[in-house]
């Protein structure tokens, strides 16, 4: 067995390597893809990506926040997508390793500190803001209905960052339900095409907005931009939904 160690994926051995988070078996194909090609057009943003050289959920996901896909005004900070350690890996101090590389990399980068989207209690898909406060995240901005945008400032004169106004109105404009989704969370690639079939079967319209550029990510109506399901011009979640749960919302509403 190979000892267990934090590498890099990068373009070199981003094909051989698994990306932790993906669906691992053959119908997960396209979630593999659809997220590593995401990937590789981040590199050259200064995306990083170090996980364990295991299969399991161990890995941290950082660019700098000015390439990051969230609308916020965070100038020389490091963002962190991801950071996730599950299952038997849990309480095995990997999340420090982790998140202490971020540390190191963003101050040898000469940045203000570190930035993470986050909840005011933990939600689906968004950075664990108990543990992330616990290593000295403070609350930068919050924004409706439940967001926070956490920092890590290496000195006390460090700018403070926000959210910006695109995603403090109160409704977007337009009604019915609307998916503004990304590729960056491998899951979205199985799931909105799932979403779609489902809302067609009841015969509903869903509008479906595909992000693709930084730029409109850095615009989007909501802070996490991998997926948001509005209605009626109002956000309801961030959470990807399973088919199941999107059946319930409909039953529900309709």
């Amino acid at each position: 067995m190979d000892e267990l160690k934090i590498i890099a994926v990068d373009q070199s051995n981003i094909d051989q390597e698994h990306i932790c988070c993906a669906i691992t078996d053959k119908k997960g194909e396209t979630c593999v893809s659809s997220k590593k090609a995401w990937m590789q057009e981040r590199f050259p943003d200064g995306l990083v990506f170090r996980k364990l050289n295991v299969r399991g959920k161990v890995f941290i996901e950082y660019i700098p926040a000015e390439h990051a896909w969230i609308p916020i005004l965070a100038e020389q900070y490091m963002h962190i997508n991801c950071l996730w350690v599950s299952g038997k890996y849990k309480g095995q101090g990997y999340s420090d390793q982790l998140l202490n590389q971020c540390i190191d990399d963003a101050k040898k980068a000469g940045k203000s500190g570190l930035t993470a989207l986050s909840s005011a209690k933990k939600k689906p898909f968004l950075s664990d803001p108990g543990y992330l406060k616990h290593r000295g995240f403070k609350t930068a901005d919050t924004a409706d209905p439940f967001y926070e945008l956490l920092y890590l400032p290496f000195s006390d004169d460090a700018p403070v960052p926000a959210f910006k106004d695109c995603v403090k109105q109160e409704r977007i404009p337009e009604d019915g339900m609307v998916i503004y989704y990304s590729s960056q969370c491998p899951h979205t690639a199985k799931y909105v095409p799932l979403l779609q079939k489902i809302a067609e079967s009841h015969s509903l319209p869903l509008s479906v907005h595909k992000i693709q550029t930084t730029e409109q990510a850095q615009n989007a109506p909501a802070p996490f931009t991998a997926f948001s399901l509005f209605y009626q011009g109002r956000f309801i979640t961030n959470e990807i939904l399973s088919e199941k749960k999107f059946e319930k919302f409909i039953e529900q509403n309709f």
